[in-house]
C-alpha cells in the first residue's frame, strides 16, 4: 500500500521548500477555495488548498507532485491550523504524496474486483518494465503503488496515472498505455476495451438501447 510516513525532514529538504508560497494563479485559487466555507469555518479548506499545494510542487518537478514538510507546514499557518492537523489529513488520505513520485505516477488497484479480473497480471506487467512498489525508477519516470478501490469496479481492473484512470485493462493494453506516456503522447483515458464507451455491458447495452444516442422517454411505451 501507499507509504504514508513524510519524506525526512532534512536541511535539504528546508533549503528547497522552506521557502515555498503560492504563485499568482494559484493564491487566487486558493482565496476562491477559502471563501467556500463560512465565517469560523475556513479551515475546512484544508483538503483543497493541499491538493493545490501538491500540484504546485508537481509543476516545478514536473511530477505529479507531493508535500514536503515545510509546504504542510506552509498550508498550516495559511488556515491558521496546528501543523499537527493538517499532517494528519495529509497522511490519512492517499491521494496526498508524502514523498517525492515520478513523473507518472501509477497506482495500481488491488481490492477484490481487480484482483478478480486480473490485477496482479498487471502489476506483473509494471515488475516487467523495472517498476517495484512504493519506489520510483531510477530515470525518474514511474512511480508505482497499489492502492484500494478507486470505484471502477465495474470496468476492473484498473490503473490510476496522475488524474488520469485507465479501465479493461490487460497487460498488453498497459504497456500500450505506458509505451505512450514514455513517449510524450497522450493515450486515451477510461476503458480500453475496442467498443465500449464507459461501463455498459461489453459488447454494447442489452436494454434501453434507445438510450445510447439520445433521452428517449420510455413512459409510453410502459
Amino acid at each position: 500500500m501507499a507509504e504514508r510516513a513524510p519524506a525526512p525532514d532534512t536541511p535539504e529538504l528546508r533549503e528547497r521548500w522552506g521557502g515555498f508560497v503560492w504563485t499568482d494563479e494559484n493564491a487566487e485559487k486558493a482565496r476562491t477555495f477559502v471563501s467556500r466555507y463560512p465565517e469560523g469555518r475556513q479551515k475546512s479548506a484544508v483538503m483543497p488548498l493541499l491538493d493545490l499545494a501538491q500540484r504546485q510542487v508537481g509543476a516545478e518537478e514536473n511530477t505529479q507532485g507531493w508535500l514536503p514538510l515545510p509546504v504542510i507546514e506552509y498550508i498550516a499557518e495559511y488556515l491558521d491550523m496546528p501543523v499537527i492537523r493538517v499532517l494528519e489529513v495529509a497522511t490519512f488520505y492517499t491521494m496526498y504524496n508524502l514523498a517525492p513520485v515520478g513523473r507518472f505516477h501509477v497506482q495500481v488497484c488491488g481490492t477484490t474486483p481487480c484482483m478478480l479480473r486480473g490485477s496482479d497480471d498487471i502489476l506483473a506487467a509494471c515488475y516487467k518494465r523495472g517498476m517495484v512498489k512504493g519506489h520510483t525508477s531510477e530515470d525518474g519516470l514511474w512511480t508505482l503503488t497499489e492502492v484500494e478501490c478507486m470505484g471502477n469496479c465495474a470496468t476492473a481492473p484498473m490503473v490510476q496515472i496522475n488524474d488520469g484512470n485507465y479501465e479493461d485493462l490487460t497487460p498488453e493494453r498497459l504497456d500500450a498505455v505506458l509505451d505512450a506516456l514514455a513517449a510524450g503522447e497522450t493515450p486515451k483515458e477510461g476503458t480500453q476495451e475496442p467498443g465500449r464507451h464507459t461501463s455498459e455491458p461489453s459488447g454494447g447495452p442489452t436494454t434501453l438501447k434507445d438510450m445510447v444516442s439520445e433521452n428517449h422517454d420510455y413512459r409510453s411505451e410502459w
